[in-house]
C-alpha cells in the first residue's frame, strides 16, 4: 500500500479526481489543502503492482505536475 501526494494544474482537481478513481488499484482519493492538492491511496496484491500504478498510470496523467509517494511499512 502507498499514499501518493499529487500537485495538479490549477483548476484541474475535479478532472483528476475522476481520472484517478477510474484507475485500478486506486482505492481512495481526496482533495486536500496545503502544499499538495490531492491524496490518493494505492493498494494492490504486490508492491510491484503498486509501483506500476504510480509510475505508469498516475504520474503520466496530463494534469499531474508532480507527486510524492509514501510507501506504507507493514509490521
Amino acid at each position: 500500500m502507498a499514499y501518493v501526494l499529487i500537485n495538479a494544474d490549477l483548476g484541474a482537481e475535479e478532472q483528476l479526481i475522476k481520472e484517478l478513481k477510474s484507475i485500478e488499484n486506486v482505492k481512495e482519493v481526496y482533495v486536500v489543502y496545503g502544499v499538495y492538492d490531492i491524496v490518493a491511496k494505492i493498494q494492490a496484491d504486490s508492491m510491484e503492482k503498486v509501483k506500476e500504478t504510480i509510475t505508469w498510470k498516475i504520474r503520466r496523467l496530463e494534469k499531474v505536475r508532480s507527486t510524492l509517494t509514501m510507501i506504507v511499512v507493514e509490521s
